[in-house]
C-alpha cells in the first residue's frame, strides 16, 4: 500500500525558510531602491543622478545582504556543528543514558515507556547522532544552515527587487518620475506579497495589504525628508 495515497494533504512548513529568505530579499530590494530614487529625486536630482544613485544603491544593497546573510548563518552554523560535536561526544561516552534521553523525548511525546525505549534502540542503532540531532537539537539535512546558498539567494533576489524601481525610473518621463516609482514599485510589492501569501498558503488580501501599506509609508517618509533636505541644500 503506498503512504501518499493515504495522506494526500501539501504541507507548506518545509518552504517557509526559503520563502521568507525569497520575500525578505525582494522585498527589501524594491523598498529600499525605490525609497532611494524617490528621496533622490524629491530633492530635485537630474535623471543622470538618479540613474547613479539606484545603480549603487542596487549594488550596495545586494552586497550588504550577501554579506550580512553569509555572517548570521555562518553563526547559527557554528553553533549548529558545536552542538553536534558536543553530542557526538556524549554518545561515545555513555550511550546508555543518551538512549534514556531520546526515549525521555518520546515519552513526553505521548508515547508508551516501552514503545519509547523501542523507537529509541531502533533509531539510534539506523543514526544515533542524526537521531539526537533531530529530536533533541532540531537539526536536520533539510534545515541545516547553509551560509553560501543564503547569501547568493539573498543577493539574487534583491537584485531582482530592486532592478523593478529602478527600470520604472528609467523608462518614466522626467515629470512625472516620482509618481511612477511610487506606484510602479507599491505595484511590485502587492504582488510579491500575493505571490509569497500564495506560495504559503496564508490569506492574500491581508498579506498584499500589509506589504502595500509598509511600503508606502516608508516610500513617503522618504520622499518627505529628501524634499526638506533638497530644498535646505
Amino acid at each position: 500500500m503506498r503512504f501518499d495515497r493515504l495522506h494526500p494533504e501539501r504541507h507548506r512548513t518545509g518552504s517557509a525558510a526559503w520563502l521568507r529568505a525569497a520575500v525578505l530579499g525582494a522585498n527589501d530590494g524594491i523598498v529600499s531602491t525605490a525609497c532611494l530614487l524617490l528621496g533622490v529625486a524629491a530633492a530635485s536630482a537630474t535623471p543622470q543622478v538618479l540613474l547613479t544613485t539606484g545603480v549603487a544603491g542596487l549594488v550596495a544593497g545586494a552586497m550588504s545582504m550577501a554579506a550580512g546573510e553569509y555572517v548570521s548563518v555562518s553563526s547559527q552554523a557554528d553553533s549548529e556543528q558545536a552542538d553536534l560535536a558536543r553530542e557526538r561526544a556524549e554518545l561515545s561516552a555513555d550511550p546508555a543514558l543518551e538512549h534514556e534521553e531520546l526515549a525521555g523525548i518520546f515519552i513526553g511525546r505521548g508515547l508508551e515507556p516501552s514503545l519509547a525505549r523501542t523507537v529509541a534502540v531502533q533509531l539510534m542503532a539506523k543514526d544515533a547522532l542524526g537521531a539526537h540531532a533531530l529530536e533533541e537539537l532540531g537539526i536536520s539535512d533539510m534545515t541545516a544552515a547553509r551560509p553560501l546558498q543564503a547569501a547568493f539567494a539573498s543577493a539574487g533576489t534583491f537584485t531582482v527587487g530592486a532592478l523593478l524601481p529602478l527600470v520604472v525610473a528609467l523608462l518614466a518621463p522626467d515629470a512625472a518620475v516620482m509618481p511612477v516609482i511610487a506606484v510602479g514599485s507599491l505595484a511590485a510589492l502587492a504582488l510579491l506579497g500575493a505571490i509569497a501569501a500564495r506560495i504559503g498558503g496564508a490569506p492574500v488580501g491581508r498579506a498584499t495589504a500589509r506589504v502595500a501599506f509598509w511600503g508606502s509609508l516608508a516610500m513617503a517618509i522618504t520622499a518627505a525628508v529628501g524634499a526638506v533636505v533638497g530644498s535646505a541644500i
